[in-house]
């Protein structure tokens, strides 16, 4: 691989690497020896793979015999890095992957040599390890029943506890005025023409405010470009470990 196919990537592998083993020197050492032995390969022959798949791949692989050296642990004990030394391999590689460099499931299949149902399967791991360690309560602020009731059942399969469902402005309001939740699942447009949105942007001057994942068919409609933008929003139709993986991001590093 030519050093001008990995410089663009980095940064990202630099993140990446520090949040897996938990400090900076590590992460950087770690990145460091990969692209010594990568770059060393020139009897190699060129891999059919995108150079980003080829690097994470290499790095997940020098991750992994870094791993089984006697003694090697993740160093953090505490804020983002202890929680992710809760998180067991391989599910904490993907639970990176997945929601902090934002590969699919089938390119973190891919990145890990698993199946996408077997990446799935690491993410809910992932997933039941935070909700343990952050436990929270939602608000749902969704006018079509079937779609609430099946992101009720999704926090809930989480160890979450949801709090009220709301189907308009006013009810939203209100929930999150009585409950004060600690995070809020809120569709955009609801069916009396009010917004979802405009729910959360009120409560977001308040002191309490909660984090909010916005889920809806009208993502457009939120990432104008002319005002601020939401972090985290998922698109309807949905899937389950989508609003899982999303719910957990928001919750772990936002905490």
């Amino acid at each position: 691989m030519k050093p001008e196919h990995i410089l663009p990537h980095l940064p990202n592998l630099r993140r990446y690497a520090r949040l897996v083993m938990g400090e900076q020197a590590a992460g950087d050492a770690m990145v460091e020896a990969m692209l010594k032995r990568l770059l060393s390969r020139k009897d190699n022959p060129p891999s059919k793979a995108p150079p980003r798949t080829v690097l994470y791949k290499s790095l997940v692989a020098a991750m992994s015999e870094h791993r089984r050296e006697p003694g090697k642990q993740l160093v953090g004990a505490g804020g983002v890095e202890g929680r992710l030394g809760a998180i067991k391999p391989p599910a904490r590689e993907v639970f990176l992957l997945v929601t902090v460099e934002e590969f699919s499931l089938a390119e973190a299949a891919d990145v890990m040599g698993m199946t996408p149902t077997e990446v799935a399967r690491n993410l809910e791991i992932a997933g039941n390890e935070i909700a343990r360690q952050i436990a929270t309560t939602v608000l749902i602020i969704e006018d079509e029943p079937l779609i609430a009731m099946t992101l009720e059942s999704i926090v809930t399969d989480m160890g979450h506890r949801v709090v009220g469902i709301a189907a308009t402005k006013a009810e939203a309001l209100s929930l999150i005025k009585s409950k004060k939740p600690g995070l809020i699942l809120a569709d955009i447009q609801l069916a009396d023409g009010s917004s979802g949105q405009e729910a959360v942007l009120e409560n977001s001057q308040t002191s309490d405010r909660a984090p909010a994942i916005f889920i809806t068919a009208f993502p457009e409609r939120v990432l104008t470009g002319t005002k601020p933008e939401p972090t985290f929003i998922i698109t309807k139709p949905f899937e389950a470990e989508q609003v899982k993986a999303v719910v957990s991001q928001t919750l772990f590093f936002q905490r």
